[in-house]
């Protein structure tokens, strides 16, 4: 599956063959090409795939993604931890090795 992911273009360069921008992703920057959207001004909303912006979406759409893909994470977190089911070990216990079968004890020998 690919997946584009909406980011603010914070720096736009014109130094090279290709328009390129660093675009922001919530805290996390990265260089983008901007050769599918020349139309993308300083401040716009891009959305990026493999470097590449390929299209520009408005400020109010951009933030409703972003904040769904922030619920999908943090229930992605959340189911993971919740798949590990089982009880907590209880004090003294050791867990089976890494790897080991589940119901394994460690250090039997």
């Amino acid at each position: 599956m690919c997946l584009g992911i909406p980011g603010k273009v914070v720096e736009i360069r014109d130094d090279g063959p290709l328009r390129m921008a660093r675009v922001d992703f919530g805290g996390v920057r990265k260089e983008a090409c901007l050769a599918y959207v020349p139309e993308v001004q300083l401040g716009d909303y891009v959305i990026v795939h493999v470097g590449f912006a390929i299209s520009q979406l408005d400020e109010e759409e951009a933030l409703k993604t972003i904040e769904l893909l922030r619920a999908i994470d943090a229930e992605g977190v959340a189911m993971e931890l919740g798949s590990m089911g089982g009880e907590p070990a209880a004090e003294g216990s050791a867990a089976p090795p890494s790897g080991a079968p589940p119901g394994a004890a460690s250090g039997a020998a």
